[in-house]
């Protein structure tokens, strides 16, 4: 499953940096699918849903930091344990109950995104 940050964030800032991803955005900021990856133009999620990697996305919150779903693996392939709720100093980054995932679907995530 993905994780998430809940409101008790106090954005400080210490998780994005960590997220070998780059699935992590300050409040009211716009990503990008290719932001922190090898996704390029036209692309199919592994979820079946298709996007445009380079153009920028809504923020999913305007008031504290936050994670995208479809960009965080928990860090699987690269660490043993999600490194934002390993250095967040309040621990807001807990499992996302709305987006369930298994370990074999988080590394089809992460070998897509970074194309290996």
């Amino acid at each position: 499953m993905a994780i998430i940050i809940t409101d008790e964030c106090i954005n400080c800032g210490a998780c994005e940096p960590e997220c070998p991803n780059n699935a992590i955005y300050e409040a009211a900021e716009e990503w990008k699918f290719s932001d922190g990856t090898a996704l390029k133009g036209e692309i199919v999620l592994p979820s079946g849903l298709t996007f445009n990697a380079d153009e920028d996305q809504e923020p999913i919150n305007d008031e504290v930091y936050y994670i995208i779903p479809d960009k965080c693996t928990e860090c699987k392939g690269f660490h043993d344990e999600p490194q934002c709720a390993a250095v967040c100093p309040v621990d807001c980054c807990v499992p996302d109950d709305n987006h369930i995932e298994n370990e074999a679907d988080l590394l089809v995530k992460k070998r897509f995104m970074h194309k290996e």
